[in-house]
């Protein structure tokens, strides 16, 4: 069976990767999985320089799903560079770089750090506050989403737009981010939420809110690549969001997805990527399909 398939112009083995903000900076999951067998692995995202990210606590268990609120901790391009992608090299991945930003010149510098880097791709996280726009998300705005994936320009790779589901109309601001030089739209990135513990009467994150993911956010992010899909049929798109078995993954190839990436079920299973991936070629062994690309975009069948 052919596994191969593309995102825009990036070639993959096979189209499921791991989801940014999941997998670690490096090499952590090698240990689990021999990350050569992954289409691509996706990286937690990068600022230009160390970021220590949100207070503690982090991370709270909901039903069907995961609050965090990290807050992009990180070591920074120039220490990535150095001390966590050689390891995923030399572990034969496939390496897409992530970078995110709080001003249009952040994402500026951190593309530039990645221009002369062995990565196949640079996975733009617009879902970032703005703090030259009163803090009001990147990916929230068709305008200032645009800027960020002009200023992403001098990476000199692919870019791949990841963009959030709390807006009104994802299509547009997906058709802005395209236009603004995107190859590829990941679609989507965690939907906003709070819990709150009933004894303390306070929210159960340090940070108050945090991003939804698991899968409670799955209809989400298969609606966003459906809708992209059929708003832009020769876009490339990746979809995210609670897949966590290889039908999952079938769902979000025939929504429009050219990829997928898994990212909370690594949490609590560490090899999930490469079981999802073992999954879709059973499932299309048991289904007749010779080829993975010809599930993609098969929904809408019919479409005008």
């Amino acid at each position: 069976m052919d596994t191969s398939t593309r995102v825009g112009s990036v070639a993959l083995a096979n189209p499921v990767m791991t989801a940014a903000g999941t997998a670690g900076h490096g090499a952590e999951l090698a240990r689990y999985m021999d990350l050569s067998t992954l289409g691509a692995v996706v990286v937690k995202s990068l600022s230009p320089q160390p970021w220590a990210g949100n207070p503690a606590p982090r991370v709270h268990q909901t039903t069907g799903g995961m609050l965090n609120s990290v807050g992009l901790q990180g070591p920074g391009v120039e220490a990535w560079l150095e001390h966590e992608l050689p390891a995923l090299l030399n572990a034969g991945a496939t390496v897409v770089a992530s970078i995110w930003g709080f001003t249009v010149e952040d994402y500026a510098k951190a593309a530039a750090m990645l221009a002369d880097t062995p990565v196949v791709a640079v996975e733009v996280n617009l879902s970032c506050p703005n703090v030259e726009d009163r803090r009001h998300m990147f990916a929230h705005n068709p305008t200032t989403a645009a800027e960020a994936i002009e200023a992403t320009a001098g990476c000199n790779k692919p870019r791949w737009a990841k963009l959030s589901p709390n807006v009104t109309d994802i299509t547009e601001i997906a058709g802005a981010v395209l236009g603004a030089g995107a190859e590829a739209l990941t679609l989507t990135n965690t939907v906003m939420g709070l819990a709150i513990d009933p004894e303390s009467r306070q929210p159960r994150l340090g940070a108050g809110g945090g991003g939804l993911s698991g899968a409670a956010i799955r209809p989400v992010a298969v609606r966003a690549v459906y809708d992209c899909r059929k708003a832009f049929p020769g876009a490339a798109i990746v979809g995210v969001g609670g897949i966590s078995t290889g039908e999952h993954a079938v769902e979000f190839l025939l929504a429009g997805a050219d990829a997928v990436q898994v990212g909370t079920a690594t949490f609590a299973d560490p090899r999930a990527p490469a079981r999802v991936r073992s999954e879709l070629e059973r499932w299309c062994r048991r289904h007749g399909i010779d080829r993975i690309t010809d599930l993609i975009g098969g929904a809408h069948v019919g479409d005008d």
